[in-house]
This record gives structure tokens, C-alpha cells and sequence, in this order.
């Protein structure tokens, strides 16, 4: 019972959340009121700037910003035992996340649509606007690295999710032709697109699993499956990036919306079924506060507060938020519901991947077997004979040293066993992004299967959701990369950047060559700057906090409720990321990571710098 109850009552706390301090937030704060001219609507353009319908744009907004974020920080959190986790999600989402998604889709919708690095020009400086841009771009290149290497991960691990990711695309391409170009009825094809999703999950767990590896030549130039598949994803992100919003990515994002809702009523149902049934017990499948951990693992504080970034706070989220939904939102009441309620779904999302990565898994590990050519998927006990009491057995096959212990064997099955390699170089974020994401998947399966779904079902539903959520976010990370690197030439006084075709090239081509030649092994490139992702997103945060700061002080209203997480997400980021520096990257002599981290350190220690100076004369900074 103990599951189900962490559930509701952070259901309850969450909508509670809305309706009081949200509000208070929106009509309040910001005042917020339908009668402001909106961009989508003064500056339409119908590729760009196009006023959308706000169940749409909520789709939308919500599938960017989840992506798999909320699934591999809590997933790998809960290291540190549920409890820790769960506490920073719940207050994290309510207090810090959803105050900087707000403030940031606000700002950038009284500034016809610019983004938050532009609005630092009007509200700080020029130098703060150049720098803030310098900084999203770095963070973006990563997401896009890292995010294109997670869906190229799933697609190997889960070969069942391949046909539902790619089939989604040109369903929703047509969806988007007859519903929003034409304007049709929204509700019947969507359902439609819906039904054909679940059924190439089918289709794809039983009878047309596609693996990459099996079409293409063994000895072809960088033909592995990861690095095959990363190339794909983000020649279809530059495809997703120049299109109009309305004709792929706002009815992707929908149909995903759709999808997720369907899943997670699936994980929520079984999470009862197997809590009441005593199956699930949180309690007993995991540690609330772990006491058994490694000696050289890194410490809680502050890198809880790095590991869980979405799901609770995350900086990517102010580059949506202004990025693209601003630039789609009719009226300005509509803020509410999209900014700080996405967020709330968010960190509702990170409430049942920490239950699904505990009570979950805690139901029995899942072992993939090969047999006559088809896949099986049973459920197994794991024994222990470490005389390890901290947690189940089954959670700490998962969890033995901070990570899913995912390993492949030879005939492609995994294994439980896992050899005790955690090191404090930021090993424990590297070793392999699938195996964060492997608990998740094989947690909510058990919760399904406790109301009759198969194993193997489940984890291809499971598969499904987590990979529609990257490619999401791969796309809407990519049109913000170009907006981005727009504003950077325009800023530079040059004009190539005005050319979207130019700028999304630009783009793909830098994510490209850090996925496939900045690793050990093509694709993988991404990892080597992903120790340095949760930081420099949560530093971004920080910043974006800044400037709304800065915004409210020039119109003599209430600060603290910004100026506070403000001062944490400055301040966490930056000591995570300086302790990696001198502990473990200094002393590894990692150039790459050394390089990167002082760069980011620096431009945000000048554009705090910046804030500070201007602080006291900030009466003269233009109104905007």
C-alpha cells in the first residue's frame, strides 16, 4: 500500500499545487489576462509563429520538455535511496521547475516570442544576451548528441520500439495535413493515429522487431547499430526542424501526448493492482534513504540536484518554453495550464519512474532469452548471497553499484551480474545511458503485468514511450538550436544564420561529429561530454532565473519567489561541476570535459558578474 499512497497523495499535492500557487503565479505575479496581443497571432507566419488550440500546444509543450529526462535522473537517483529523490521532485517541480517554465514562456511572450537569451539583452545587457546565447548553445549541442545517442540506445536494447517511433512520423504528418491545415475536427483522427501507434507496439513486440544491425554489412564504414541509428535520427531532426510546426511537430507531439496518457493510466492501474495486492511494496524493494553505498561514489550534495533535472528543474525547459511554445500560444491565460502545469505532469512522470525504479523492479528482475529466433521475456528472482540488507534482492541486481546492472551476453540476452566499477570520473553517469534507462522499463512492465499485459508487451510499451519522448525532444531541441544560432549571427553582425536550411545544417553537422568521433566508438560521442549535461542544464536554469529576476524587479513586484531558486540553481550547478573539475577531471588530465567546464564556469560567473553591476542601476535598463 505504501506505493499507491506515495502516488496519490503526490497527485493530490500536485493539482492542490495548481490551483493555489499557480495561480497566484499567473494572475498574480505576472498578471496575466487574454486581452495582451500574443506573437502566434501578430507575427503568424504558419511555419514559425502559428496559433494553435492549447490541448495542442500543452501536447506540444509537454512531450518537449519530458522527453527522457524525467526517466534518467530519477532513475539514477534513486541510487541515493526513493526518498531524497522523491522530495526534490515533488517541491523541486512546485517551487523552482514550474516557477522558471512560467516565468520563461511569460517573458518571451512580452517579447514577441524572443527567446530568454534575447530578453537578457533588454533586461541586463547586450554582453548578458551574447553570453546567455553562447551558453544554450553549448547545452543544445549536448542534447542533441546525447538525446540522439538515447533513442539509437533503445532502438538497439528494445528492436520492438523501432517500427512505432519511425511509423508515428508520417501518421502524424498526415494528421497534421487534415486536422490543422484543413481545419477538421481534431478528436477522431488523433484517435485513429493512436490506434495504428498501439498497433505497430504490437506488431513490433511479435512479429516485426527491426534491428539495423541485421540489414546492414558487417564490415561497413561505422555500421554500427548505435552509431547508424544516430545518424538517422538526426537527418530526421533536420527534416522535423525546417518543416512548419503545425504539419509534424505539433501533431507528433499530440499523438506522443496521447500515447503517453494511455501508458501511464496502464502503469498507474497495475501500480494499484500490484500495491494492493502486495506485490509492490516500496518499503520493502528499495531503501528510502541508501545506506550501502560505494566508497568512491559521489556525494548527495549537490549532485541530487544535478542527476534529477527535469522532473523537477531544468534548464532546457526556459529554450521551450521561449523558444517554441511561446511563438504558439492564442492567448496569454493559456501560460498557466502549459508552463507551470506541464511541469507539475512532469514531476508526476519522475514520481512514477521513482516507484517504477523501486516498488517495480523490486517485483522481480527481467531477463531477455533468445530461443528459436523469438524474443522471451521472463521474470526471475535474483538470488543474493552479498549479506546486503539495504533493499530487495531484485533492486539491488539493478542498483548494485548506482546504475541498472543491463549487461548484454554474447547470444543477447542481459545479465544480472555487474562487476563494482563505479568511479567518481563521472563513470557513473557514463557507463552505458540505456542501463539508466532499463530499470524504468522493466519496473512499469512488472506494474503491467500485474493486470494481465505480458512481459513482453509491457516492455515494448514501455520502449515505445520512452523512445517517442527523446525523438520529441531531438526535434524541438534541433528548430531551438537554429533559433539560437540565428540570434548568435545576428548578434555577430553577420547574416548566414537568417537561412533556416543553413542554421539546422550547422547544427546537425556539430551534433553529428561529437556523436560519432568524440567517443570511443561511433555514436557514443555524446557520452563524453554527458558528465558535464546535468550541470551546465541546471547553470542555464540558474541564469534563465536571472533574467526573470530582472524582469519582475523592473516592474517593482514581488522578487523572492524567483530570486530564491535562483540563488539554489546557481549556486548547486556550480559546485557539482567545480567538484567534478578539481576531484576528477583535473586529475584524469580530461582535456575535453576541463575545457568545457571552464568555459561554461566562466560565462556564467560573467553573466552574474553582469547582473550585479547592473543591479543597482537596472531603472535605467530599457522596459520591454
Amino acid at each position: 500500500m505504501s506505493t499507491l499512497f506515495v502516488a496519490i497523495a503526490s497527485m493530490i499535492g500536485f493539482v492542490i499545487a495548481y490551483h493555489t500557487y499557480g495561480r497566484y503565479l499567473a494572475k498574480k505575479l505576472f498578471a496575466l489576462h487574454d486581452d495582451e496581443p500574443m506573437p502566434s497571432v501578430v507575427q503568424r507566419d504558419d511555419v514559425d509563429f502559428v496559433p494553435t488550440d492549447r490541448s495542442v500546444v500543452l501536447g506540444h509543450h509537454f512531450t518537449s520538455i519530458a522527453g527522457t529526462g524525467p526517466i534518467v535522473g530519477p532513475a539514477l537517483a534513486v541510487f541515493w535511496g526513493w526518498l531524497p529523490a522523491l522530495l526534490w521532485v515533488i517541491f523541486g517541480s512546485i517551487l523552482v521547475g514550474g516557477v522558471h517554465d512560467l516565468a520563461a514562456l511569460v517573458i518571451s511572450i512580452r517579447n514577441r516570442g524572443e527567446s530568454v537569451g534575447q530578453a537578457a539583452g533588454h533586461l541586463i545587457s547586450k554582453r548578458a544576451k551574447l553570453l546567455f546565447l553562447i551558453v544554450l548553445a553549448m547545452a543544445l549541442s549536448i542534447v542533441l548528441a546525447v538525446f540522439g545517442l538515447v533513442i539509437a540506445n533503445i532502438f538497439k536494447l528494445y528492436p520492438e520500439s523501432v517500427l512505432s517511433v519511425w511509423t508515428a512520423m508520417p501518421v502524424a504528418v498526415m494528421i497534421g495535413w487534415f486536422v490543422i491545415r484543413r481545419g477538421n475536427a481534431l478528436v477522431i483522427p488523433c484517435l485513429i493515429g493512436l490506434g495504428i501507434l498501439y498497433l505497430t507496439v504490437y506488431l513490433g513486440a511479435y512479429r516485426l522487431p527491426l534491428d539495423i544491425a541485421d540489414v546492414l554489412p558487417a564490415d561497413a564504414v561505422y555500421a554500427t547499430p548505435v552509431g547508424v541509428w544516430t545518424g538517422l535520427l538526426l537527418a530526421y531532426a533536420f527534416v522535423a526542424s525546417v518543416l512548419p510546426v503545425w504539419l509534424l511537430l505539433q501533431p507528433r507531439d499530440f499523438i506522443n501526448s496521447l500515447q503517453l496518457v494511455v501508458a501511464l493510466v496502464l502503469l498507474v492501474v497495475g501500480l494499484g493492482v500490484a500495491s494492493f495486492g502486495g506485490e509492490a511494496d516500496l518499503m520493502s524493494a528499495a531503501p528510502a534513504i541508501a545506506t550501502e553505498i560505494p566508497a568512491d561514489a559521489p556525494p548527495i550534495f549537490p549532485f541530487l540536484f544535478i542527476t534529477i533535472a527535469c522532473g523537477a528543474c531544468s534548464g532546457f525547459h526556459c529554450m521551450v518554453s521561449s523558444g517554441t511554445t511561446s511563438k504558439q500560444l492564442k492567448v496569454a491565460s493559456d501560460a498557466q495550464l502549459v508552463g507551470y502545469g506541464s511541469m507539475l505532469g512532469e514531476g508526476m512522470l519522475a514520481v512514477l519512474v521513482i516507484l517504477a525504479c523501486c516498488a517495480g523492479v523490486g517485483m522481480g528482475r527481467l531477463e531477455r532469452t533468445v530461443t528459436d529466433g523469438q524474443t522471451v521475456i521472463t521474470r526471475t528472482t535474483p538470488s543474493d548471497t552479498s549479506g546486503a540488507t539495504n533493499g530487495s534482492p531484485a533492486w539491488r541486481s539493478y542498483y548494485r553499484t548506482g546504475l541498472p546492472a543491463r549487461e548484454e551476453t554474447a547470444d543477447g540476452g542481459q545479465s544480472a551480474a555487474r562487476q563494482n566499477n563505479t568511479t567518481q570520473d563521472g563513470g557513473w553517469r557514463k557507463q552505458g545511458l540505456d542501463k539508466k534507462l532499463a530499470a524504468f522499463i522493466d519496473g512499469g512492465a512488472n506494474f503491467m503485468s500485474s493486470i494481465g499485459i505480458p512481459l513482453k508487451m509491457g516492455v515494448a510499451i514501455m520502449a515505445v514511450m520512452v523512445a517517442c519522448f527523446a525523438a520529441t525532444t531531438l526535434d524541438t531541441a534541433t528548430r531551438l538550436q537554429r533559433y539560437v544560432l540565428s540570434e548568435l549571427s545576428s548578434s555577430a553582425g553577420f547574416s548566414f544564420g537568417a537561412n533556416k536550411y543553413v542554421a539546422t545544417g550547422f547544427a546537425i553537422a556539430v551534433a553529428l561529429l561529437i556523436a560519432i568521433f568524440a567517443g570511443d566508438a561511433p555514436g557514443k560521442g555524446g557520452l563524453s561530454l554527458w558528465p558535464l549535461f546535468g550541470a551546465t542544464n541546471q547553470l542555464l536554469a540558474g541564469l534563465a532565473l536571472m533574467v526573470s529576476v530582472f524582469y519582475l524587479a523592473r516592474r517593482s513586484r514581488p522578487i523572492a519567489v524567483l530570486a530564491i531558486p535562483m540563488f539554489m540553481m546557481l549556486l548547486m550547478p556550480a559546485w557539482a561541476m567545480t567538484f567534478d573539475l578539481v576531484n576528477n577531471w583535473w586529475p584524469a588530465r580530461d582535456w575535453v570535459l576541463i575545457g568545457f567546464a571552464l568555459a561554461v564556469l566562466c560565462l556564467q560567473f560573467w553573466m552574474v558578474v553582469e547582473g550585479i553591476v547592473l543591479w543597482r542601476r537596472q531603472k535605467s535598463v530599457q522596459q520591454s
